[in-house]
């Protein structure tokens, strides 16, 4: 199996709607939000360190996930909207989705956060060395080593 990821930058995936579907069926609403943001131009995952991507598999979308400047904590990055189709999870899917964006994130920042939404997802989160720390609004911390940075220096980005 072939896993194509690719960053969203112009449109969301039409197939959007039926990963929308799954997470509703599910009773999640983070897709929905993520498709009402970027339609009303909110989030557009488009300033410095953000990154939206989505991976295929068999040029159908299978999932997605993005990155945002976590708005709580100056120099850190947020993972936000990430979600598997059930049929493809399981699969490393999500796991390569998420590696991605940490590669992307080393240059950028020390600290990434998530907020999981359930038990398997904090097992997932975990195993990619999130740990548990719940704030307001986050519950995992995963403290990035550096490398990948011109001497272990972190560029910094402003918020908004």
């Amino acid at each position: 199996m072939t896993i194509d990821i690719r960053i969203i930058r112009d449109r969301l995936p039409q197939e959007i709607a039926k990963l929308e579907h799954d997470a509703r069926q599910e009773g999640h609403l983070h897709i929905t939000r993520l498709i009402g943001d970027w339609s009303a131009g909110a989030v557009r995952f488009e300033r410095d360190g953000e990154r939206l991507l989505a991976a295929y598999v068999a040029e159908g979308l299978a999932g997605i996930g993005g990155m945002t400047i976590e708005p709580t904590m100056s120099g850190a990055l947020r993972m936000r909207r990430f979600c598997i189709r059930p049929a493809m999870r399981r699969r490393g899917i999500g796991r390569m989705l998420a590696l991605s964006l940490l590669d992307h994130a080393r240059p950028c920042c020390s600290i990434v956060t998530v907020h999981v939404g359930n038990d398997a997802a904090a097992k997932f989160w975990e195993s990619l060395g999130f740990q548990p720390r719940a704030r307001n609004r986050y519950s995992h911390v995963l403290e990035l080593d550096g490398s990948g940075c011109p001497d272990g220096e972190k560029t910094l980005f402003r918020q908004p």
